[in-house]
């Protein structure tokens, strides 16, 4: 065996520190559900979709539950057109008739469903697909109002009533990973098409999650420094996101970004991340590091262990 040079031992060593600083957070995660909404460039570039499948593997393996919410709007979009269907948003959803929806569904739940759940299989994890119809997962009704509060009309898009968690909590504290579809049910038998944000936290306070995490093509929440720097907080609580947004500091499509991760740790999730996909492994650089990549919301700054610094 080659002796190893002084930068070789330095490298070797600055690993284990990296493992050590990870076991805390391991530890106070043990047994413990985290909800992660796989979308944006991380579901398009290949090498992320790789890291965020090895990452998700990994944090089964070290005996935390992920639940994996994944969108897939643009595998749709390109599926209407090679369909030549027509396709159209108002409010920030997908107008959604009846013949949209038999594509939406077919693309969601049978293509990039079953996509991600082979990737996570090949990393040796047991994935399984299901989406809102399987045990009537996610019951809903037909969106009739937009955030304003005005009558609208957009097909088959719905809004969640309820989450009948039971099938989630027999996979994710068993041996498997769930991997959701937003597809969900009506009263009717109906299939109706849902935000996978709006999926990812329902089911995250539903279940009441230690974790929300949010993968988007945003860095987190930034502010200037002192020194003209944008720079990402780390960590907001609530009364600090409702001086931000005062201030005009968190804006635009951040809001609903923020609000929405704050709304679920009001109803229980103990913390919820918005964090860029963009980052090779970014799951476990913001779960198993102090300072973590993106910003982590809080009802209250509650360490999980003595000296964590948030």
């Amino acid at each position: 065996m080659e002796n190893l040079s002084v930068n070789e031992t330095r490298d070797i060593i600055a690993k284990a520190e990296i493992l050590i600083e990870a076991l805390p957070y391991i530890q106070s995660l043990a047994g413990k559900t985290v909800v992660i909404k796989y979308g944006g460039n991380a579901m398009i570039n290949e090498d992320l979709k790789s890291h965020v499948m090895q990452d998700i593997t990994l944090l089964k393996y070290i005996g935390i539950n992920p639940v994996l919410v994944h969108g897939g709007g643009p595998d749709i979009s390109a599926m209407l057109q090679q369909l030549a269907i027509p396709s159209s948003f108002r409010s920030g959803l997908r107008v959604t008739d009846a013949q949209t929806m038999s594509v939406a569904q077919m693309v969601l739940v049978g293509k990039t469903n079953k996509e991600i759940v082979a990737r996570l299989n090949q990393n040796g994890a047991k994935a399984i697909g299901i989406c809102g119809i399987d045990g009537r997962l996610i019951e809903c009704e037909k969106i009739t109002r937009d955030r304003d509060g005005n009558p609208i009309d957009i097909g088959y898009v719905g809004q969640i009533v309820k989450i009948n968690t039971r099938v989630l909590e027999m996979l994710a504290n068993d041996e498997y990973i769930p991997v959701v579809a937003p597809i969900g049910i009506g009263a009717g038998g109906e299939s109706y098409n849902i935000n996978a944000d709006t999926v990812a936290g329902e089911i995250a306070a539903a279940l009441k999650a230690e974790k929300l995490m949010t993968l988007t093509d945003v860095e987190g929440v930034k502010m200037r420094n002192e020194n003209g720097e944008d720079v990402v907080i780390s960590t907001l609580n609530e009364v600090e996101i409702e001086d931000l947004i005062a201030r005009g500091i968190i804006s635009g499509g951040m809001i609903p970004k923020v609000t929405g991760c704050l709304d679920t740790v009001k109803r229980g999730v103990g913390r919820a991340h918005i964090i860029d996909g963009r980052i090779p492994h970014c799951l476990l650089l913001e779960i198993f590091t102090n300072k973590g990549i993106g910003t982590m919301i809080t009802r209250e700054r509650k360490p999980y262990y003595q000296g964590e610094q948030i």
